[in-house]
């Protein structure tokens, strides 16, 4: 991957922890790279979609692709910081299986995908308030209205 460094400069890291690669990408580069990555790479399936929230940053949330190619047996990670706010991308075109993977990262950490054929919930019911995946949602917090409104209980918490 140092290829991608010489090519793109600062706006590609390219690592390596523990045997595993990845790449730590400016938000700008992400579509591009990763349609480079599934045509020139042969990363041909997106295992898995997801996000960390650091509240404290300035750009607080890292999203996390993790990519996996067939031929070479390989795995890489691409990781980007974007702020609050921002949205990314679908990788919906490059790989289907981002379809439900963006969802998810949509639906816990409120991270939107432009482009998204069907950007909704999909673990918790559409009128759900807040993010559950976010460090300043609270552990005990849930939507005691909406439990209220459509069980008809009170919250268990």
């Amino acid at each position: 991957m140092a290829k991608y460094k010489t090519e793109y400069g600062s706006g590609i890291n390219p690592l390596t922890h523990l045997g595993q690669n990845y790449m730590e990408v400016d938000r700008s580069l992400i579509p591009e790279l990763l349609q480079r990555l599934h045509a020139d790479e042969h990363f041909d399936y997106c295992v898995d979609v997801t996000a960390v929230h650091y509240p404290k940053r300035e750009k607080p949330f890292d999203v996390v692709w993790v990519l996996y190619s067939f031929g070479r047996n390989e795995r890489i990670r691409v990781k980007t910081q974007i702020a609050d706010g921002d949205s990314l991308p679908s990788s919906v075109p490059i790989w289907t299986t981002c379809n439900w993977l963006e969802r998810e990262v949509y639906d816990m950490f409120g991270i939107r995908f432009d482009g998204h054929p069907d950007l909704k919930r999909i673990l918790l019911p559409e009128g759900w308030k807040g993010f559950p995946l976010r460090k300043d949602y609270g552990i005990l917090q849930q939507d005691n209205e909406w439990v209220q409104i459509n069980l008809g209980i009170e919250s268990g918490q």
